[in-house]
């Protein structure tokens, strides 16, 4: 059977990245979407940026389905990169959007918006981190 992730998972890791920004004084929005990139959960911190809703989610969106950070896509679609040209309206081009890994399997996605786009990269990475450790206690 294929992992995926919960309600409760999903929860508790945008609480966590939540919870990080607001220690560095930052409001973000935070999206966690499943394997085939429906949401599964957003917060918005009060005074987010209105924006933030739309690009959070469109992160997380990407994440799964390029199955690779935001951030790596960015760079892969420069000149010279493997996906140089790739253009959607569907996609996001910069950082702040994680996909969300049990061993080699992508299960869903982060993503977060509110800070500089290297702000939301760090956000995004530590909540990678973070759905490791939550997975393992609450799948």
């Amino acid at each position: 059977m294929a992992e995926k992730i919960t309600l409760k998972t999903a929860q508790a890791l945008s609480e966590g990245v939540r919870r990080y920004a607001e220690s560095l004084g930052k409001s973000v929005v935070v999206a966690v979407c499943n394997s085939q990139g429906r949401i599964i959960t957003v917060d918005v911190m009060d005074g987010a940026f209105l924006v933030s809703f739309d690009v959070a989610t469109k992160k997380a969106y990407t994440s799964v389905a390029v199955k690779m950070s935001t951030a790596r896509l960015g760079e892969e679609v420069k000149s010279g990169g493997a996906l140089e040209g790739l253009h959607s309206d569907e996609l996001i081009f910069f950082g702040g959007g994680e996909p969300l890994k049990v061993g080699d399997e992508v299960i869903g996605g982060l993503g977060v918006s509110g800070g500089t786009v290297k702000e939301d990269t760090d956000f995004a990475a530590f909540g990678a981190k973070l759905f490791e450790e939550l997975y393992k206690i609450l799948k």
